[in-house]
């Protein structure tokens, strides 16, 4: 099966977002985490995607996991307004941080107005709670933003929880990490 591991800022407008992704891949460059030049070893559009390096086995909690040798293993960077969930067995489950009731249904019938970015924030309809969308629970994480780095077939490799803080550190963001099954893949 294929996975996607993607993280995302928990932010729904990541201020000079593109730049920041530029800086990223700097990065992940420098730490041979991923090839400099594009390939195709992507999964969308024209396949074309940042393929793994050697220095991904330092931030893999599992590095004999890594999708060496696969054709689809590279990163792909979204820089457009995007829900990121995972594919299968997603919930839509969601609760409000003030008053810890379940919002899930409302929440995800605001994402109409929040994907052409009329809004970030979401208000509970229960107590008047307002945050950006990322401010609140959910079951499984998940986030919405306009950035995100998909890592494609790098589920089953996960992250070292130190990558993890280093890539919120050169987000200057919270993030999630949001793991796809993806279907007949």
């Amino acid at each position: 099966m294929s996975t996607q591991s993607i993280i995302v800022p928990k932010h729904s407008t990541v201020i000079a977002h593109e730049a920041r992704a530029r800086a990223i891949l700097r990065w992940l460059v420098r730490e041979k985490v991923i090839e400099e030049q594009l390939s195709t070893c992507g999964r969308t559009g024209n396949r074309m995607a940042y393929a793994l390096a050697e220095g991904a086995r330092k931030v893999a909690l599992h590095p004999e996991r890594l999708p060496f040798g696969q054709a689809v293993s590279g990163l792909e960077v979204v820089t457009d307004r995007c829900i990121f969930t995972p594919l299968e067995g997603f919930l839509e489950e969601a609760g409000c941080p003030e008053c810890r009731r379940e919002v899930g249904e409302p929440l995800f019938e605001s994402l109409e107005e929040w994907m052409p970015g009329q809004t970030d924030n979401f208000t509970c309809p229960l107590c008047g709670f307002e945050d950006d969308i990322n401010g609140f629970l959910f079951l499984q994480p998940c986030a919405f933003s306009n950035l995100g780095f998909i890592f494609n077939n790098w589920g089953d490799a996960g992250f070292t929880p130190a990558f993890i803080d280093a890539f919120a550190d050169w987000l200057d963001q919270r993030v999630a990490v949001v793991q796809v099954k993806l279907p007949g893949a």
